[in-house]
């Protein structure tokens, strides 16, 4: 059954921004909830599978207008927005999940998280997801063929609070919100076959405690009295190869740097060509000695770079004999939290757990 949510305190409320009322317009013939850089929560619902819609009126002002859903609190959910300044762009759209604060479209872009899609300017634009227990589809005003296919949700098999939000310099206007919960609701699109790890891929990394980047400045050999101070932690890579370092930790008392370790084991002294990725930047350590560091940070590069994690860079490894430790200090300012590497040849080395 489908239930629609007027905008009222009886359904919604604010967060951190004071009584609903307040952000309640007549607008463009209807009633509207305007978001500015703010969210609203609707009251007592644990959303699960089925399908959220709404109405957003489009200008060419850039925002990020849309929906949250399945969030456990106000630092941990799947949301999905749209760009309306890069409508006609690969990038006019987003799916991302959001662990410990930090969402990560740098990580999550391309084919399963935004799709082109044209907006009608100064006009209302109706957007649909169908959200089944893992994966979803997306819909923007044809409500009859999906845009795109979510073939994995990040949080999987979780209730939570459904939500608007819209962060971004410019306001914008939602309108005809509801909610429809579905046991088993029917996805569209085929389910595609996620590919294996490539051979040589990294598959898990150790994670350290977060500590400040300035620790770092000008360190050319790894201090013991830096590493003894460390706890850490094990985490997998995802389906495209990287690690979401998110998942671990969020950016408290500015510690946005943790370091990325893997353990090799050389049968001789011999040189590997290492292919990584990161965001947003990187210091690299072989057995305590700096080899190699780098930017990836949106418009680091040029103003129209993103920062997306990709294998883009290479680094040879001069191996010795037994036990080698890889260290990669990634440091994070926004849009994603990531690492991943690969070797090209695995022959005479062995990643040890």
């Amino acid at each position: 059954m489908t239930q629609d949510y007027p905008f009222n305190s009886a359904h919604w409320e604010m967060e951190n921004e004071g009584h609903i009322e307040g952000f309640i317009k007549q607008f463009e013939g209807r009633t509207s909830l305007y978001l500015f850089r703010s969210n609203a929560f609707l009251k007592d619902i644990e959303f699960f599978t089925g399908e959220i819609q709404f109405d957003v009126f489009v200008t060419e002002s850039r925002g990020f207008p849309g929906v949250l859903f399945r969030v456990i609190d106000s630092q941990n959910y799947e949301e999905y927005y749209i760009r309306p300044h890069q409508s006609g762009n690969p990038d006019a759209n987003q799916y991302t999940p959001v662990f410990n604060g930090r969402g990560a479209w740098q990580l999550y872009y391309g084919e399963e998280f935004s799709k082109p899609a044209t907006y009608k300017f100064n006009q209302w634009n109706t957007v649909k997801l169908i959200i089944a227990e893992t994966d979803a589809e997306v819909y923007i005003n044809d409500m009859e063929k999906p845009l795109y296919y979510i073939p994995e949700l990040k949080y999987g098999k979780q209730r939570g609070a459904v939500g608007l939000r819209n962060s971004g310099p410019s306001g914008f206007h939602f309108s005809n919100f509801n909610v429809t919960e579905i046991p088993n609701p029917h996805v569209k699109s085929r389910i595609t076959h996620k590919d294996e790890f490539e051979p040589g891929i990294v598959n898990n990394w150790s994670i350290s405690s977060p500590f400040q980047e300035a620790l770092l400045k000008d360190i050319f050999m790894l201090p013991s009295t830096l590493k003894s101070d460390l706890k850490w932690k094990s985490i997998g890579i995802e389906n495209r190869g990287y690690a979401n370092l998110n998942r671990l930790n969020g950016i408290v008392n500015s510690k946005n740097t943790v370091f990325a370790k893997i353990i090799i084991d050389s049968d001789q002294e011999q040189i590997k060509k290492l292919s990584y990725g990161f965001s947003d930047r990187v210091k690299i350590y072989l057995n305590d000695q700096i080899l190699t560091g780098g930017q990836d940070g949106y418009a680091s590069r040029d103003y129209r770079f993103l920062g997306t994690v990709g294998f883009f860079d290479d680094v040879y490894l001069n191996l010795k004999k037994g036990r080698n430790e890889l260290w990669m200090a990634i440091s994070e300012d926004f849009g994603g939290w990531g690492v991943m590497a690969k070797f090209d040849d695995l022959s005479g080395i062995e990643l040890v757990r």
